[in-house]
């Protein structure tokens, strides 16, 4: 399998999160993706490439231009400063107007309190070439490919980041591959990939399937609901199975199959799997009970579906474990 990965990523390396209880050390790290390539590197079974260099222009296929320049620019001039900007001032629902300067804009783009830093446009811009990439390798004529991006991106919607994501590399994929036939998009991380359902909730062509904790409870809490179900040319092409705390092997597999079923109604050309794996028992950021023999499970269980996959890096925080855990859920894919 190839592996397409960029140590760009290491660019954007925030010092601090911020929550209810104080400033954090920043889970989203450079050290996941490096563990990641480690593990992978040492297994004759993955190859990895440098992704393509991607022309910002190719990122208005799902994202709004204002908000991409908000990101491109923000830091211009200032690469030598490394004070992270994190958003602290919200508009209300309405949204209300936007703000001329671009300091004051990443409330106005922001859902939570995700940082910004020098190095995060090059950091995102090199992810989104990996999943693009990715998706070349696809239409290529590859079976599978593995997209190991950093920052995540399943946040990520047409102008908002949030949740540690700013481009959203598993939609950039899925619209480019929907031009040669359907899609469907497998998220299978702990946390609703948000910003993904929002990319594509209005819309027939791509399939949009969540197993993850229940917002009524977890992150990102406003969406990831069962009864939502896309709407307009949409409508049916959104599903979303919430799952509760503790949620161990057998229940996950046996809703895991029922997804498959859904994605097999669908009949795609290609799948796309969001691939968090802050899933396993041992992630800070989680309380489920999934095994290694779990995610070993789950990758057999998504190869089933028969089509040409890429699967693509969103969550995962033990960094002890993640390197283990991903590539036992691609040995097991392949």
């Amino acid at each position: 399998m190839k592996v397409f990965y960029s140590p760009e990523h290491q660019a954007h390396d925030p010092e601090n999160e911020f929550t209810n209880a104080g400033a954090i050390p920043y889970p989203e790290c450079a050290r996941r993706a490096t563990g990641i390539a480690a593990a992978l590197s040492s297994n004759p079974s993955f190859e990895i490439e440098m992704p393509e260099m991607i022309a910002p222009i190719a990122l208005e296929a799902i994202h709004d231009t204002g908000y991409l320049h908000f990101l491109a620019q923000v830091y211009a001039g200032q690469k030598s400063h490394t004070v992270e900007l994190t958003p602290t001032t919200f508009p209300s629902r309405g949204r209300g107007r936007r703000p001329t300067t671009l300091k004051a804009q990443a409330g106005y783009y922001a859902f939570d309190t995700t940082p910004l830093t020098p190095g995060t446009w090059d950091a995102a811009l090199s992810a989104a070439g990996s999943a693009l990439t990715g998706a070349d390798c696809l239409l290529e004529g590859a079976r599978s490919a593995y997209a190991l991006c950093r920052p995540p991106g399943h946040h990520a919607g047409r102008d908002y980041f949030g949740g540690y994501c700013y481009l959203n590399n598993a939609a950039l994929s899925a619209e480019k591959l929907a031009a040669h036939g359907r899609v469907a998009l497998l998220d299978i991380d702990y946390h609703h990939g948000n910003g993904t359902q929002d990319i594509f909730y209005d819309s027939d062509q791509v399939f949009f399937v969540s197993i993850h904790a229940d917002p009524a409870y977890q992150y990102p809490l406003y969406w990831g609901y069962a009864d939502e179900r896309g709407e307009g040319t949409g409508e049916g092409t959104t599903r979303n199975f919430p799952l509760p705390p503790n949620t161990g092997d057998k229940a996950y597999i046996e809703t895991l199959d029922e997804a498959l079923h859904c994605i097999e109604d669908f009949a795609p050309e290609y799948l796309i799997v969001s691939a968090g794996l802050d899933i396993c028992r041992e992630d800070p950021l989680g309380d489920w009970a999934i095994t290694a023999e779990g995610v070993a499970q789950i990758g057999a269980r998504i190869a089933t579906a028969g089509v040409p996959t890429l699967l693509v890096q969103e969550g995962g925080y033990d960094l002890r474990g993640l390197g283990a855990n991903v590539r036992q859920l691609l040995t097991a894919f392949i």
